[in-house]
């Protein structure tokens, strides 16, 4: 008896303790969260997350990734709550939380540059606003221009700016993600991509052969708009000053209704630390760090 007394003691603590270890409390700096990304910004999330993580390794944030009109629905109906995109929401989109009585927070984190390339052969650098959006209208002549994929927020980001419904039958064309346009391009000379500039400045691996075989282009902005004064490059300064014609903000879309950890990470990407992140990846930040100097 005294043998089985100790045995029920041993399993007793082995139990309280394996449940001690595993426990992970909710809070903003520790538990679990999933965000649902647009993949055109998943290389400056893919940075957020590794220095959050290191900086608070209770916190587990995992992310799902895909094409704008891919990911939203899943964000709508509640089966996720965090999502990551290039826009707010729209009021009749808010119908699953309005119902639910759970607020949506919605906050800018970054500014991104939508940048034009071309073929390294090509000697012609230059495009204005107002040819982009007559391609987009079909009468663009011999220019044509490729997409990443025909559900992406960048071609909608396009047809929106360009006031269309549906994209012309030719001179526009999409393929599959932001590594094939820079791929095709890199290969054939009669044709300018359209991607994010994210996804240039921070890409890796054997995509870099390619990117060796591209230029940006520089783009003038409409008359009257700002940024129609000269050709502008997407910059890190231009897309602070605004004068690079095609920016687009990146929000951080919170429904989850609680005080935890997804509502900690939307925090701290509007963070000092979270921003200096941003401008680090070559983006616009939403807010410039001040920097104090002691002069002795």
């Amino acid at each position: 008896m005294k043998g089985l007394s100790i045995v029920l003691v041993f399993l007793v603590f082995i139990s309280c303790k394996g449940k001690k270890t595993n426990s992970i409390p909710e809070s903003r700096t520790s538990g679990k969260t999933t965000l649902l990304v647009d993949e055109s910004f998943s290389r400056v999330l893919d940075d957020q997350i590794e220095v959050f993580i290191d900086d608070y390794p209770n916190a587990k944030v995992t992310t799902i990734l895909g094409n704008e009109a891919k990911i939203l629905p899943k964000f709508l109906n509640g089966e996720q709550r965090m999502i990551i995109l290039s826009r707010m929401l729209k009021p009749s989109e808010e119908r699953y939380y309005k119902q639910k009585q759970i607020p949506i927070f919605t906050d800018r984190f970054a500014i991104d540059g939508i940048a034009l390339i071309t073929n390294n052969e090509n000697i012609d650098t230059l495009i204005t606003a107002k040819e982009v959006f007559d391609v987009l209208k079909g009468a663009g002549g011999t220019k044509k221009l490729v997409f990443d994929n025909a559900n992406s927020s960048t071609v909608r980001y396009f047809m929106d700016s360009a006031k269309v419904n549906i994209l012309p039958k030719s001179g526009v064309y999409t393929l599959n993600n932001n590594n094939d346009v820079i791929k095709y391009v890199a290969e054939h000379k009669d044709y300018i991509g359209v991607i994010g500039i994210n996804w240039l400045l921070r890409n890796k691996g054997d995509i870099l052969t390619y990117i060796s075989k591209i230029k940006v282009m520089g783009v003038k902005n409409l008359e009257g708009k700002k940024g129609a004064d000269k050709f502008y490059k997407p910059n890190q300064n231009s897309l602070i000053n605004g004068v690079y014609p095609f920016l687009r903000n990146i929000y951080v879309i919170n429904g989850e209704g609680t005080n935890g950890l997804g509502t900690g990470f939307a925090t701290w990407l509007n963070s000092p630390r979270g921003q200096l992140i941003v401008l680090k990846s070559g983006l616009g930040p939403h807010k410039m760090i001040s920097r104090d100097f002691n002069i002795k």
